[in-house]
């Protein structure tokens, strides 16, 4: 029966000694307090302590953590916008006594900090500012909690705007704004694009009439160095230059019959095929050519008497 009273003080034992031991994991630091007083602070590893006497107040985590704080004000130029600032935080590892119990809500203290300097320091810009100097924001938040938050045991090590985000009708006014920007240089490279299509393809045509010109000039002057060159040959047989004259316009007109002819799909044509309607073309053209010069040596004499 006396074994049996033993048991219960044994396991009762065995618990208070087993409570005695604990252990602290790694980047983490443990208060210990012995009768509701501060007694140490025990880093990583397993440790003693008294049971019934001591106790863990509290563990405090020594990583760097990160605290999301959402932020609304307004710019100068009297914009609403949602700021969102990230704070990188950890505790100091020689100031876990000032970081347990001097502060009792960190996070809140914390983003307090950030309300004020956020709130101080973007009424002062523009919203065009806001995007371009966010860093400068950064820096004075950082600026501002490491001041304050150094005393209770916390160290930043950054502090980040993450997000801008100015009212919905602001960001439509903004992207309208971008659009019509755009739409407008668009506009611009189009009509640069189409003006020098136009300079162009008028350079291609001066440049094709050029040659073209060209082109028939060198064929009629062909054609007139033929067309002498026949004349001496037929002169040289006998036949005067008149003679040979009719004759080189007769076998052209037969010739251009001839072409025509033989082209399945040309239009109606009609044309004198009789033998006699080479000389009267040649009479023609003789005629045309006569009065011509008459009326070329009459412009000229009338212009040498008004010059007199």
């Amino acid at each position: 029966m006396g074994q049996f009273v033993f048991i219960p003080i044994i396991f009762f034992g065995l618990i208070i000694l087993i409570s005695a031991f604990f252990i602290v994991k790694q980047q983490t630091a443990a208060i210990i307090e012995r009768f509701g007083k501060f007694h140490s602070i025990r880093q990583s590893g397993l440790h003693l302590k008294i049971p019934l006497v001591d106790r863990i107040a509290g563990r405090l985590s020594l990583k760097i953590q990160q605290l999301d704080v959402i932020v609304e004000t307004k710019t100068k130029d009297d914009v609403f916008v949602r700021l969102k600032i990230s704070v990188q935080y950890k505790v100091i590892k020689d100031k876990v006594y000032d970081a347990f119990y001097k502060l009792d809500y960190p996070h809140d203290q914390i983003t307090s900090y950030v309300f004020d300097v956020v709130r101080a320091e973007v009424p002062k810009m523009i919203l065009d500012d806001v995007f371009l100097k966010k860093d400068d924001i950064a820096i004075a938040v950082k600026s501002e909690l490491n001041d304050a938050m150094m005393e209770y045991g916390y160290d930043i090590i950054k502090t980040l705007v993450t997000d801008i985000d100015p009212d919905s009708q602001v960001k439509e006014a903004m992207n309208r704004i971008n659009a019509s920007e755009r739409e407008k240089i668009a506009a611009q490279f189009e009509g640069d694009a189409a003006r020098i299509l136009i300079v162009e393809k008028a350079k291609a045509e001066a440049e094709s009439k050029r040659l073209q010109g060209q082109g028939i000039a060198d064929q009629r002057r062909e054609i007139a160095r033929g067309l002498e060159e026949s004349v001496e040959v037929l002169n040289k047989v006998g036949i005067n230059s008149q003679e040979a004259s009719a004759l080189i316009v007769v076998t052209q007109h037969y010739d251009t019959l001839q072409s025509i002819g033989q082209e399945t799909n040309s239009n109606l044509i009609l044309l004198p095929n009789s033998p006699q309607a080479g000389s009267q073309m040649l009479n023609d053209m003789v005629a045309s050519f006569t009065a011509s010069n008459q009326i070329g040596e009459a412009m000229k004499n009338s212009r040498k008497k008004k010059e007199e």
